[in-house]
């Protein structure tokens, strides 16, 4: 079955905004596990205006899921996800302000820079999957690159999701079959809910993993974080 990684930034967004430690985030990562979910993602950015780089220290400990770190691979990224020697990191090609992620790694352009990413990465033992739009381009430079798995960026699937199902997942089911092919594991994530996450896990069975964390949040807020991780992992069966 497709593993369920719970995004805790939003949780320390709020944390944030006032200080002090309320939510406290090792609770939540530690209750969502409890509650069922696969794993925890964090993605620590430079300004840490939600997940802060010694949150991901204190957090790496306590876990008994995998451990997924995300972020751009900057030398403090790097340095900090080989200390804690994390389950998997993420290589997003987000730039320090950026609000959110919104595309994927150009992998032929930034070829030789991924290669040199990855390999400083397996070298630590840690699993590499590289963001990337659903184009079967940067998915097979991917797979050149050296990395274990993608992950499919799927903010344009879940947008257009209510205009016409089918033809929103045809790319990534397109690009999932070429993940496939290349040896490649498969993620996925970005803007993934309960509306629209089920359709995706029938499409393309075959991900490993989803990574889920704004819409996760914002449901918990009306169903609890327990039934909310449950409802999460029955539309992965």
């Amino acid at each position: 079955m497709t593993k369920l990684s719970v995004n805790i930034n939003k949780i320390a967004t709020i944390r944030n905004a006032r200080g002090g430690n309320n939510p406290d985030i090792l609770r939540v990562a530690h209750d969502c596990e409890q509650f069922g979910a696969d794993g925890i993602t964090v993605h620590p950015r430079p300004d840490e205006r939600h997940i802060r780089y010694q949150d991901v220290r204190d957090l790496k400990p306590l876990l008994t899921t995998e451990f997924n770190i995300e972020g751009y691979p900057q030398r403090s990224f790097i340095d900090l996800v080989k200390e804690v020697r994390s389950t998997q990191v993420t290589l997003v090609p987000d730039s320090p302000d950026q609000i959110t992620s919104n595309h994927g790694w150009d992998t032929v352009r930034n070829f030789d820079f991924l290669v040199d990413v990855v390999d400083e990465f397996k070298q630590a033992g840690i699993r590499t999957s590289i963001f990337v739009d659903p184009d079967a381009t940067m998915v097979e430079y991917a797979a050149k690159v050296g990395a274990d798995r993608v992950e499919l960026y799927t903010e344009p699937y879940a947008s257009a999701y209510g205009n016409g199902r089918e033809e929103a997942v045809r790319p990534f089911v397109e690009a999932a079959q070429v993940a496939h092919k290349c040896g490649l594991g498969l993620n996925a994530g970005h803007d993934l809910s309960l509306v629209n996450l089920r359709y995706l896990i029938e499409c393309i069975p075959f991900v490993d993993e989803v990574s889920i964390g704004h819409a996760l949040v914002c449901d918990a807020l009306y169903l609890g974080l327990k039934e909310t991780v449950k409802q999460y992992k029955d539309c992965l069966k």
